[in-house]
């Protein structure tokens, strides 16, 4: 099973990037599957129905999210529909809408379960991803689903350091998300789990995390609080492409993504 993850997609670029470029590497890499972190892929902070859809248009299988989830109040009834192919953390409390894992499956009937986690440091003292992410993917792996994908969507890179050895050799992947930054360190860890601590966004690189330069500047210069707004040039699709055995669901091999929109 081949495997396309993709970065946190912010805003209209992001998701342009996702249009034009995905069915590109779908046919070129050979990808069976295509999850992509959408939280921020309605003008840069959080995710609107509309915004959901025209990325699930675009070859997308499943969307997951993280900390700006509950930024459009429109989202709320759209998690909670039955059919809905977008994630919300699954450390949420008990009685968030949506939920936080789900089942994808290829046309020819190959299994892949997706599990989405918020972490803690620095962020929302939500319930402990770790004890969550492990009866989540106890219960995945009851089903029967032996590839696994948890997108551990968190600020510090210890967490999500620690969340990949903690799962290693249990699932089939533990990739990062939120610093919207692409790190260099794409692995498997020694139990057969492809880890990257950030796989980056889809997005403007002449921003700053996507976001207009002179708006972020202005905040940080002035301590004043400032309306931001998704830049628009150089944009880039990142994300991390894995390979999983699935007899096993262990990792063959992971690289990392980067494609830029043409002008």
């Amino acid at each position: 099973m081949r495997l396309l993850f993709l970065g946190d997609v912010f805003g209209k670029p992001g998701r342009d990037a996702v249009k034009r470029l995905v069915p590109r590497l779908i046919a070129g890499r050979g990808v069976d599957l295509v999850v992509a972190n959408a939280e921020n892929s309605a003008s840069g902070v959080g995710v609107t129905p509309e915004t959901a859809d025209e990325l699930l248009a675009a070859e997308v299988d499943l969307l997951t999210s993280g900390n700006h989830i509950w930024a459009k109040r429109e989202i709320v009834p759209y998690l909670s529909a039955p059919e809905a192919r977008l994630l919300r953390p699954a450390n949420y409390p008990r009685g968030a809408p949506g939920r936080g894992s789900t089942v994808l499956s290829t046309p020819d009937g190959r299994r892949l379960g997706v599990v989405n986690l918020e972490g803690r440091v620095f962020m929302k003292n939500l319930d402990d991803p770790f004890a969550v992410g492990l009866a989540e993917v106890e219960a995945l792996r009851a089903q029967g689903v032996r590839c696994i994908l948890v997108d551990m969507h968190c600020e510090a890179t210890s967490e999500k350091n620690a969340m990949g050895h903690y799962l290693d050799g249990k699932v089939s992947a533990v990739l990062g998300t939120h610093t919207h930054v692409q790190t260099a360190d794409a692995r498997v860890l020694p139990g057969g789990t492809a880890f990257i601590t950030d796989v980056g966004m889809c997005g403007p690189w002449d921003s700053i995390i996507g976001v207009r330069k002179e708006l972020v500047l202005q905040r940080f210069l002035t301590q004043r609080p400032m309306a931001f707004e998704p830049a628009r040039r150089e944009v880039h699709l990142q994300g991390a492409l894995v390979e999983i055995d699935e007899a096993s669901g262990k990792a063959l091999a992971i690289e990392r993504v980067q494609e830029r929109l043409p002008d």
